[in-house]
């Protein structure tokens, strides 16, 4: 089995062996390095290339989330970046989306054991991942008729937005609606065709830089 390899970046000690311990349990992904701030990381990558890097935010001690985000996409981009911070501010989430980053998750969803793997697994593979906050604030857009540029959607496809604004991933949605996770996949790939974009990072994107969606 391939595994994930993954580097955490956090100014609490406590807050990376907690990740650490709680990534061991899944046996597709791997710590391969730990850094308190960005400067660590990019000494660490000198010698150590992971797949995602788990990116805090506010790090007083050295290099800040943001600077070190906008870092790697420039210098590391097959890096996938998944943010992980307590700080949700409608200005921060901007900029880190227009930086690039592929994901963004809440450190209260590291109480459990199951949203920071799916989280990411799903950043992973290409699809990105937002949180449930995040991800009602973008789809709710598509709710409404008045959204410019609005594209005509099915009753199935409205259904699956709805369902996408609560925060819910394929499997959990081919649940409600007790269809195939496949079926529920074609149908989020006919929504992005019809906008124009490949997954959940582009659809972010496209929304802010269009004018659809803000975050504030």
């Amino acid at each position: 089995m391939v595994k994930t390899s993954i580097i955490i970046v956090d100014d609490h000690k406590m807050m990376r062996m907690g990740m650490k311990l709680m990534l061991a349990k899944f046996d597709d992904m791997v710590v391969v390095g730990e850094a308190s701030h960005g400067d660590e990381l990019l000494q660490l990558l000198e010698t150590t290339k992971p797949d995602l890097v788990l990116l805090d935010i506010i790090m007083p001690d050295g290099l800040d989330g943001i600077e070190t985000a906008r870092r790697l996409c420039k210098d590391y981009p097959d890096i996938k970046i998944l943010m992980l911070s307590s700080e949700n501010s409608r200005d921060t989430i901007n900029e880190l989306i227009d930086i690039g980053i592929h994901g963004f998750i809440s450190k209260k969803a590291c109480d459990g054991d199951v949203e920071l793997p799916n989280a990411i697994r799903s950043v992973v593979s290409g699809h990105g991942y937002f949180g449930r906050d995040i991800t009602q604030i973008l789809y709710s857009v598509f709710v409404s008729k008045k959204a410019a540029g609005m594209p005509e959607l099915t009753i199935r496809e409205k259904e699956i937005i709805a369902l996408c604004r609560e925060g819910l991933q394929s499997k959990e949605i081919a649940d409600r609606l007790m269809i195939s996770v496949r079926t529920v996949d074609t149908h989020k790939n006919n929504i992005f065709r019809k906008l124009g974009i490949n997954n959940t990072v582009e659809l972010v994107r496209y929304a802010m830089k269009t004018g659809i969606i803000r975050l504030e």
